[in-house]
């Protein structure tokens, strides 16, 4: 099965016709999970979730603790994230759940290339044959299974930073815009959290008004205990915040439900999720836990640490 995405770059439009997937017949059967991720927050993360309509054409389709988002271009749907390895069946009947057929997800996109968000794509592309597109750097994290050297968190033990590594993956550069159906989403650099990270925007319109939507990478300053974000993506953090900050964003999501506080707004109703301070309130907070962990950072190369 042939996938059609349009790329549009500063340049002009781009019309990229990916090559066959290997999994020609789209979601034919039952979807084939890898083996699951095991990890202290892991069956906290995936807890099922009920699958709803946060506006228009976007819904959430993820897990409790992780986040995965359809959004629907009618002919073709697009998927960002996928959680954990385990996460990807429960995902599938997420958008099943909601009357849509998981065989016309064109598109998966990747926020970063950690094991609880790139887990569950391999198993995803498998069963609908879709393209996935990542940043440079998140797409050879991907095709390796395994975080980058230069990444935060890769001072850990293997089994604790892989993944189930994905082949044919599409690296993207940053405003690349891909249109699905009759949507158009574009990419947005913001690395920082990983050297890969990917925030992803595009607009839905329901009753006639048309909202902007962003899918913010986790930007946070997060690590194991020996890497110094002073040396290392500190920078690149402090950038990606004021990127985050200053986006046309009327509905912000993220990563991980508890960022964008999806229980309190999915009790409190959908209007809950209009909110156009959001992504400027999740920029400032970051430059805020990044400026903390530099003082702790100096603090402790002062006293030796």
């Amino acid at each position: 099965m042939f996938l059609k995405s349009c790329l549009r770059t500063l340049a002009g439009i781009l019309l990229v016709m990916p090559a066959m997937a290997d999994n020609s017949s789209g979601a034919a059967g039952a979807l084939q999970p890898d083996p699951s991720n095991e990890c202290y927050s892991c069956e906290a993360w995936n807890e099922l979730q009920q699958p709803f309509r946060v506006y228009g054409n976007t819904y959430y389709v993820g897990m409790a603790g992780v986040s995965a988002v359809l959004i629907d271009g009618g002919s073709e749907l697009v998927l960002i994230d996928a959680g954990l390895p385990q996460s990807a069946k429960h995902i599938e009947a997420n958008v099943r759940a909601l009357g849509f057929d998981p065989a016309n997800i064109t598109l998966i996109l990747l926020s970063h290339a950690h094991f609880d968000h790139a887990g569950g794509i391999n198993a995803m592309q498998r069963y609908t044959g879709a393209e996935v597109l990542a940043s440079p750097a998140a797409a050879a994290a991907l095709r390796r299974g395994d975080l980058l050297p230069d990444d935060p968190q890769y001072d850990q033990p293997v089994d604790g930073r892989s993944f189930p590594a994905v082949r044919n993956v599409v690296a993207v550069e940053d405003g690349s815009e891909y249109v699905f159906g009759d949507g158009v989403v574009r990419a947005i650099s913001t690395p920082g959290h990983t050297p890969g990270g990917m925030s992803w925007t595009w607009t839905s319109c329901e009753d006639g008004r048309c909202l902007a939507v962003v899918y913010a990478d986790s930007i946070g300053p997060v690590s194991v205990d020996s890497y110094r974000f002073s040396d290392g993506l500190g920078d690149a953090i402090a950038r990606s915040a004021r990127i985050v900050r200053n986006l046309d964003c009327d509905i912000f999501l993220s990563t991980h439900p508890f960022t964008f506080e999806m229980r309190k707004k999915y009790e409190q109703g959908r209007h809950a999720f209009i909110d156009p301070e959001a992504c400027k309130a999740y920029g400032e907070a970051t430059l805020h836990k990044l400026e903390e962990r530099l003082a702790e950072e100096e603090a402790a190369f002062e006293s030796g640490g």
